[in-house]
């Protein structure tokens, strides 16, 4: 395997990593001597005891390092001939260490400042120790009598990057009220000094302090989980404790980096990281302190379900350079053994595995900590606690930043901001917005009559910084989705992405269970022609269903597509030509549905984009050919519980292929469809592709791989043939807002789960074949917005005045094309 994969392995050894989590070096010589703290560091739970796996091996690697004899005391006589720069500019310099965080909340005797390891990498930035600097504070003389209060006490530190609530436990309550944090302070202030801060009530307290102050400056928040301390309790660092924290609206924008792993609970901080935007992991402590298989182990399941982009290397090194060393050697052997098995495995290509190399070891940490390493400067873009850190100069390669919203008639709009006022005010502030955005139509820019928006009220669309990208077909612009807030970290009742976020959470708390979600986009690209002064848009070409001249001739286009898709972390699973003229698709990967929405939303920018680079129109309107067949942009769905896949039955328990889970919430999207259309097929021009005889689903019905049914169960390879892995709707169009269509899809399943509903018997032949028994699903959006209009438990669901706006809106397009066939020409331009 080594053989094969060369390229991996050295991409592994040679990126210049950013150790996103260390502590400080000690001076040689110093009471915490080097063969003490290797052996049996204070403090900490996993010393590498002198007769354990890690132990031998380490000090095999130092030896090896410093072409000695593999002994403690033959690695002591080394340093003490060395001394302290040599030996450490040899393993930082081994280590390929680029940029350093220190969390200096832990004190060693005699231990160097800041600025001193700044001989050892170009950047070291602070990472501040949240209940050590409360201890400080508290322990300092004037901190006494009767003169403090809360208030002032928490104004005290502003500029924090790390909080450790193992002491008491991860179980936080974000919610302690002042007057109990306060009592928790004077039960503290009885005791001895100086002393450790242990009262829960005030670590909570502080803890959501903390999160709320570093939130309003942008800044990660470091957690330590798993293992650490040896004074903790590892039964309450289960970082499953956090979920009342990570659901706290008030929290919904911090960045939380999971610690250590999370170990051994590395399973379920992956989970979290893929539900949870706002949580990211770091590997740190669990190497090298485990055994090989351990450390592996660890770092596969970390990456079972977690974003590659959101997992991130640190040594977690302390006192000694050796430790950093260790750290970042082990680290590069098991993240490579890892992605080479993902590699055999099928699961990546050799440049998937290289790009995800880069992300781990460097890019996830640059962006997230703002860190620019090529210009030996951390950028935090605001002033915090009396210190000046100025911007930097973003605009020299950002111009602009695209803040992005889709209305509820689909329409993809944006607002622009220059780079350097975006990074100093608009990413914290975001930008005020009318009310009358919701209300717009596909024909006017105007709140259409009965949505009940008007140009009277503002909201703040604020950025949603995790989705923050960079154009790859304008390199010097950004791009980021917006939540619609009426308040700073209220949620506006319209937002469509807080709708599916909000159906979301309903169907984790009462059944346990996500959604994941895969689109195909099925597009047509069209080139212009002006005859005798009349321009038209002509298909790119007129072949059929996946035919190699098509896919040739449009090969250099669909290469940029896909290329710029990558650098977007925006996965394509498959790509062909389709079956009109012009007609292209492209299969996205499978994901959670919050960020399945988000990636559709910046594919459809990117193909739109990259074509017009090209002189072409690409468009993804439903029917834009009367005489030619539809684009679809079919959605492929699936229930999961944790790692689970739990819509798919077993051999024992299943229903045609499917668990009770399954059947129940597939049945509530069944007898909700005619309702859900008018989200997911949201305009007169859907009903034109939504015909029988055009695998577009005309009748209610579902079938187990009947590619006429709306409803279509999958069987894939690799799943058993007589179970399914997830069910397709194909009444799905890109005229549909991609949040309020999966919203709907979820409010329906989740009735069919709350009552138990059943599925009628599948339909296993063409479903025209039974036109007179089988109901006609809507054949006008008149219809589907009868149906929506009764459907109580859609409006409930997903709220009645964003339903009320999204009908009306409907009513008012029914309408306007009703009068104006001819305004169907230029939605072309539009979707």
């Amino acid at each position: 395997m080594e053989a094969r994969y060369a390229a991996l392995r050295r991409a592994t050894e040679e990126v210049a990593a950013v150790d996103a989590h260390a502590h400080n070096l000690v001076e040689l010589g110093s009471a915490f001597p080097f063969l003490r703290c290797f052996s049996e560091a204070e403090g900490d739970a996993l010393a590498l005891a002198p007769h354990s796996l890690s132990f031998k091996r380490s000090l095999r690697d130092i030896a090896g390092l410093y072409k000695c004899e593999a002994s403690l005391e033959k690695v002591e006589e080394f340093r003490r001939a060395e001394g302290l720069k040599s030996i450490s500019s040899k393993c930082f310099q081994a280590a390929n260490i680029s940029a350093i965080l220190i969390d200096d909340g832990i004190t060693f005797d005699k231990m160097l400042d800041l600025e001193s390891h700044k001989a050892f990498a170009p950047v070291v930035g602070r990472v501040l120790r949240i209940e050590r600097l409360a201890e400080t504070i508290i322990n300092d003389e004037s901190f006494s009598g009767s003169s403090w209060t809360l208030d002032s006490f928490t104004e005290s530190y502003v500029a924090k990057l790390n909080i450790a609530a193992y002491r008491s436990g991860l179980e936080i309550n974000p919610n302690v009220s002042k007057t109990d944090a306060e009592d928790g302070l004077r039960k503290e202030l009885t005791g001895p000094r100086p002393f450790r801060i242990t009262n829960k009530n005030l670590i909570d307290y502080l803890f959501a302090c903390s999160l709320e102050i570093a939130a309003s400056f942008n800044l990660p928040v470091q957690i330590h989980t798993g293992f650490g301390d040896k004074d903790l309790d590892l039964r309450k660092c289960n970082p499953l404790h956090l979920r009342a924290v990570l659901e706290d609206e008030r929290f919904a924008k911090c960045q939380l980096v999971l610690l250590h792993a999370s170990y051994p609970f590395s399973k379920e901080a992956s989970y979290l990281a893929s539900v949870y935007s706002q949580v990211y992991l770091d590997f740190g402590l669990a190497i090298p302190k485990l055994s090989l298989h351990g450390m592996t182990s660890s770092v596969k399941e970390l990456l079972e379900l977690a974003p590659i982009k959101k997992v991130m290397f640190s040594t977690d090194g302390y006192a000694f350079p050796e430790t950093y060393y260790l750290g970042a050697k082990r680290a590069r052997d098991v993240v490579y053994r890892v992605l080479a098995a993902a590699c055999e495995d099928g699961d990546l290509s050799i440049l998937e595995a290289i790009e995800a190399v880069e992300d781990i070891f460097r890019t996830n940490a640059l962006h997230l900590y703002k860190l620019n390493v090529a210009n030996g400067s951390i950028n935090h873009g605001t002033t915090i606690a009396g210190d000046s850190v100025s911007l930097s100069s973003v605009e020299e390669n950002v111009l602009f930043v695209r803040i992005i919203w889709i209305d509820a008639s689909g329409q993809h709009r944006c607002r622009v901001v220059p780079a350097g006022r975006f990074y100093e005010v608009t990413r914290n502030k975001g930008i005020g917005l009318t009310f009358a955005v919701m209300g717009m139509t596909s024909f006017c820019d105007g709140p259409a009559d009965g949505t009940n928006l008007t140009g009277v009220g503002e909201i703040r669309l604020v950025p949603d910084m995790p989705t923050l990208l960079r154009l790859p077909w304008s390199t010097c612009e950004e791009m980021v989705m917006a939540d619609m807030q009426i308040r700073p970290g209220e949620a506006w009742e319209y937002c469509p992405r807080n709708a599916l976020r909000k159906v979301t959470k309903v169907l984790l708390d009462e059944f346990n269970v996500t959604m994941m979600a895969g689109f195909e986009n099925e597009f047509f690209l069209r080139r212009k022609l002006v005859s005798d002064g009349v321009e038209q848009w002509v298909p790119y070409d007129n072949t059929n269903y996946c035919s190699t001249s098509a896919f040739d001739g449009a090969s250099s286009i669909l290469q940029e597509i896909y290329s710029s898709l990558k650098a977007s972390d925006i996965v394509v699973e498959q790509l062909h030509a389709e079956a009109g003229k012009g007609q292209f698709e492209i299969a996205l990967k499978y994901i959670l549905c919050t960020l399945a929405a988000d990636k559709l939303i910046y594919a459809r920018e990117t193909i739109k984009s990259v074509a017009r680079k090209h002189g072409l129109l690409a468009t993804f309107l439903p029917k834009p050919d009367l005489n030619d067949i539809g684009s679809g942009s079919h959605v492929h769905l699936s229930l999961w519980e944790n790692d689970q896949n739990v819509f798919m039955g077993s051999s024992k328990d299943n229903f045609h292929g499917m668990s009770k889970t399954g059947e129940q919430f597939l049945a509530g999207v069944y007898y909700h469809l005619s309702s859900i259309l008018a989200f997911t097929a949201p305009h007169p021009n859907s009903y034109d592709r939504i015909q029988p005889n055009t695998w577009s689903g005309a009748y209610l019905c579902w079938g187990k791989e009947n590619r006429e049914a709306p409803l279509r169960t999958a069987c894939p390879p690799g799943v058993p043939l007589d179970l399914v892995s997830n069910f397709e709707i194909k009444s799905f169009d890109a005229c549909a807002n991609p949040h309020l269509g999966l919203a709907a899809i979820i409010a329906a399943g989740i009735d069919g789960l709350r009552r138990g509903l059943k599925l009628p018997e599948p339909i296993e032949s063409n479903p025209a074949d039974y036109a007179s028994k089988l109901q006609r699903l809507p054949q006008n959006l008149q219809e589907s917005v009868e149906s929506l209009s009764a459907d109580k438990v859609l409006h409930e669901l997903i709220g009645d005045k964003l339903v009320t706006a999204a009908i009306a809106i409907r009513k008012a397009e029914i309408d306007h094309y009703a009068k104006n066939p001819g305004a169907f020409n230029d939605l072309i331009h539009l979707y």
